[in-house]
C-alpha cells in the first residue's frame, strides 16, 4: 500500500469524476466505492491512474480545488501530451505553460519528459531559452521547445 494517498474533495461528482479518469489513462481503475449504507450515496472512490492511487470524496459544497494543489503527468512523447491535453479540459479550462482545470476544477500539468531534459542542459543559455519558450506556450509543443533550444546553441 502507498504510504501517502491524494484525497480529492469533490461537491458530488466523485464516482463521476473517477470514471472520467479512467476513461482517459490507459493504465487505470476504479478500486472500491464506498457508500452509506448497502444503497445509500457515494461516499469515496478509491482509483488509480498508473499505480497512483487518489480517492476521491463527496464532501459537499464547502471546498473548491484551487491551482495551489495539481495533478503532474509525465508524457513520453507529444502524442500522449496532445491526447491527454485535450482529453483533460474538454469542459475544463485551458492555462499556461502546460496546466489545465479539467470539468470538476481539478489543475493538472500536463508536462513531456523532454522539457526536463532540456531545461536540465548544462549551458544555461539553452535551458533559459527553453524555459522562456515554455513561458509562452499553453500546451506544450516539444518541437518548439527544441527549436528554442537549438537556436540557443
Amino acid at each position: 500500500m502507498q504510504k501517502i494517498t491524494p484525497f480529492l474533495w469533490f461537491d458530488g461528482q466523485a464516482e463521476e469524476a473517477a470514471a472520467h479518469y479512467v476513461s482517459i489513462f490507459k493504465d487505470a481503475r476504479v478500486v472500491d466505492v464506498a457508500r452509506m449504507g448497502p444503497d445509500g450515496p457515494v461516499i469515496t472512490v478509491t482509483f488509480e491512474i498508473d499505480g497512483q492511487r487518489l480517492v476521491g470524496l463527496n464532501g459537499g459544497p464547502q471546498y473548491a480545488f484551487t491551482e495551489a494543489v495539481s495533478l503532474y503527468v509525465s508524457c513520453a512523447d507529444q502524442d500522449e501530451v496532445d491526447e491527454l491535453w485535450e482529453r483533460l479540459s474538454e469542459g475544463g479550462e485551458k492555462g499556461r505553460c502546460g496546466w489545465l482545470k479539467d470539468r470538476y476544477g481539478l489543475s493538472w500539468q500536463v508536462i513531456p519528459e523532454a522539457l526536463g531534459e532540456l531545461m536540465g542542459d548544462p549551458d544555461p543559455r539553452k535551458a533559459a531559452a527553453v524555459g522562456q519558450a515554455m513561458m509562452a506556450m499553453t500546451k506544450i509543443d516539444i518541437k518548439g521547445l527544441r527549436d528554442a533550444y537549438d537556436q540557443a546553441g
